[in-house]
Formats: C-alpha cells, sequence, structure tokens
C-alpha cells in the first residue's frame, strides 16, 4: 500500500452527498431526494434553506425544478449528487480553494433501504474525484435512528463490505491515522442507546479503525458510568457543537467556543485527540416549516465562522471539522449558493457576499492550519 495521508493536521468538511432529482438516472420520477419534502397535505414544500448557484454547471447537471424561478422569471434548477460531473465540482472546489477534503456521511439507517441507495451510487464519484483532485477523505457514519438489536451488526457488515470488499481504505487519498483507517462514528448520545451498546461498537472498531467519536457538546458532564468510560476511549472526540452559541455582552449571537479548551484538556488527559466542529450559521425554518422570520443563527457575513477559527488560532489547534460542505437543508453549507434565489419561497442569501466566499474562508484558514501543524512537529 502507499503513503497514506495523515487524519492529524487537516481541515475535512462533511459532505452529505444526498441530493437526488428525478431524471438523474438514480431517482423516482416526482423525487427531489432532501430538496423537497412533502406537506401534510400532500403537496411538494422546500427542504433546503439556501439555493445552490449552478451558473458554472453543464446543461446535462442541471435538473428544473417545477414552478421555481428567479426574479427574472428565468427557471431555477437543482443538482444531483448522483451525477459524477458535479462531485468533480465539488471536489475542483476544494482543490481550487485550498480544503483538504471531506468526511464523508454515511446514515446506518439507510444502508439496507434499496430506495435509497444514492449512498452507492455516489461513494463511487467521491472515490475516483477524490483520486483526481487530491483530496483526502473518510468515512463517517451517522448512527442516528439505529435499533440497538441491530445498530452494530449493521455497523459491521457494512465497513466490511467497503473495507475489505470495496477496499476504499486502500483508496490513496483515505485518511490513515497510527496505522490504521480512519473511521468516524457519529451520534454517541447517552440518550440514544444504552452505554453497553457503546462498548460493544469501540470493543469492535478500535482494534481495526482510528476512531473518531461524534458526541454531544456536553460530553463531559455525562453521570452515567457506562457512558463516562466509554466517551473517553476513542481515539479522538469531536464533540458536535452546530447549535451550540452564547449571546455576549454586545448582544451578538457567537458560537459557544468557551468548552473548548476543557474539551481539549479531558480529551488529552485520556490519550484522545480533539477535532471540534466549526459551522457558518444554521436555519431550519423551510425545513421545520417555521415562520419565514426565524432568524436562526446568522451568519455575519462570514464572521460568525471567522471566529471559530480565530479560537481555534488562539489555542494551536492543528485538526478541524467544518459542518458542512453541501448541507444547504439547515443552512451551513460553505459550497457555492445564490444570492439570487427563487422567489416563491423565503431562502437564505450570502447577504451580498461573493458566491465562494466560504469556500474562500475555510481555505485560508486551512493554509493557516497547516503552517501550525508544521510548526509544531
Amino acid at each position: 500500500m502507499a503513503q497514506q495521508e495523515a487524519f492529524l493536521g487537516k481541515v475535512l468538511c462533511g459532505y452529505q452527498g444526498w441530493f437526488r432529482c428525478p431524471g438523474d438516472g438514480v431517482t423516482p420520477p416526482d423525487s427531489w431526494v432532501h430538496w423537497m419534502k412533502r406537506s401534510k397535505t400532500g403537496e411538494r414544500e422546500p427542504a433546503v434553506e439556501m439555493w445552490p448557484d449552478l451558473s458554472e454547471f453543464g446543461n446535462d447537471e442541471r435538473f428544473p425544478y417545477p414552478g421555481y424561478t428567479h426574479k427574472d422569471g428565468k427557471p431555477a434548477y437543482l443538482f444531483s449528487s448522483t451525477h459524477p460531473r458535479t462531485v468533480q465540482r465539488h471536489f475542483e472546489w476544494m482543490r481550487q480553494y485550498g480544503i483538504d477534503g471531506v468526511m464523508v456521511q454515511r446514515f446506518q439507517s439507510g444502508i439496507d433501504d434499496t430506495s435509497f441507495r444514492s449512498y452507492d451510487h455516489v461513494l463511487p464519484h467521491i472515490r475516483r474525484s477524490a483520486r483526481a483532485t487530491g483530496r483526502v477523505w473518510c468515512l463517517e457514519y451517522d448512527m442516528s435512528s439505529g435499533k440497538e438489536a441491530d445498530l452494530l451488526d449493521r455497523l459491521i457488515r457494512d465497513w466490511d463490505k467497503l473495507s475489505q470488499k470495496q477496499q476504499i481504505t486502500g483508496d490513496p487519498g483515505y485518511l490513515y491515522q497510527d496505522g490504521k483507517p480512519v473511521l468516524a462514528l457519529w451520534g454517541f448520545f447517552a440518550e440514544r442507546f444504552s452505554g453497553a451498546l457503546a462498548h460493544r461498537i469501540l470493543d469492535h472498531f478500535l482494534p481495526r479503525a482510528y476512531v473518531i467519536g461524534g458526541v454531544n457538546w456536553p460530553w463531559r458532564g455525562e453521570k452515567n458510568p457506562s457512558w463516562y468510560r466509554a466517551l473517553r476511549r476513542f481515539d479522538a472526540v469531536s464533540p458536535w457543537n452546530v447549535g451550540h452559541t452564547a449571546r455576549g455582552a454586545d448582544g451578538i449571537l457567537r458560537a459557544a467556543t468557551l468548552t473548548w479548551e476543557e474539551d481539549r484538556k479531558e480529551a488529552e488527559k485520556h490519550g484522545m485527540a480533539y477535532l471540534p466542529v466549526l459551522y457558518p450559521g444554521f436555519r431550519w425554518n423551510n425545513l421545520k416549516n417555521l415562520p419565514p422570520d426565524t432568524v436562526g443563527i446568522p451568519r455575519r457575513r462570514g464572521e460568525f465562522l471567522r471566529e471559530q477559527f480565530a479560537a481555534a488560532d488562539t489555542m494551536r489547534l492543528n485538526t478541524l471539522k467544518v459542518a458542512m460542505f453541501d448541507e444547504v437543508d439547515e443552512a451551513t453549507a460553505i459550497m457555492k449558493v445564490t444570492n439570487d434565489p427563487p422567489t416563491q419561497v423565503p431562502f437564505l442569501t450570502l447577504e451580498g457576499l461573493p458566491t465562494d466566499a466560504y469556500l474562500r474562508l475555510v481555505g485560508e484558514e486551512t493554509r493557516r492550519v497547516h503552517h501550525r501543524h508544521r510548526r509544531a512537529v
């Protein structure tokens, strides 16, 4: 096997890759997966908060959404993650702006669902595009909605299929650390399954992979003895910070970063690396049918995210996760989105910033992280 890229020292973005459109060769007619949802009356409604900028996309990548138009009356288009050129374009953006790569999201609840096999259609595109652009990646299982009785079996079966049969961990861009392939397991929340199951999951995967544990942000305060121990067994711990905010004396809502130092100390005390989660803002009015004037967590023209990078800089952190690359459902996307969305429904914009503003911001901060890491080693 060729020398693999190391996980530590990287800035990685979560990559959903879950958008699908009728006509993409995979998706059933009238099914706009993750772009749209059905209302109680059966009508289609938007499930996303931001609209992608498709000005660079080819005609074969653009799928017109019926009835939606921009302010100039031109039809509005969406993309499908199952299109190889679209995935390639996303990875080209990462290369262009200097972003290291992605943590590819894979929901365990959908891995056996034949109606949602876009996972298996998109993953080969990701592998090819990462290789072609020199980007790195690793797999991240989201354990949401997992049933305790079969959660571990499903994870084992799917990981064995991908790592042994499809040999994804042999890809030149697949991340390794300490001689083991990196595997992120997100959703170690005490309210979701038992501490005993958490230990069984770790007993199986820790000998086989460098395990990043995705945990709830107040993980250090867990009182259950079994969970307390489980949350300190990972190779790296990554508290989910999306939605965790604090309002300053100036009234401005900022990401809560004051917990990061204690998180890192606790992680290092137990031999774990620390992977904080940074995000550009948040809103899910369309997804949750909230009033259109519900504010959410404003991006403040990039300052919200820039402040988190500044906190990481102060702490000399050299491995970071950004949520997310393409998550327009909850308005955390850093990819190119438009300032001219369809007029039929309220959507967020980039507040007049260039469409590539967040790609540029994350790329610039990635270079700072690389500089810190080189100096540290």
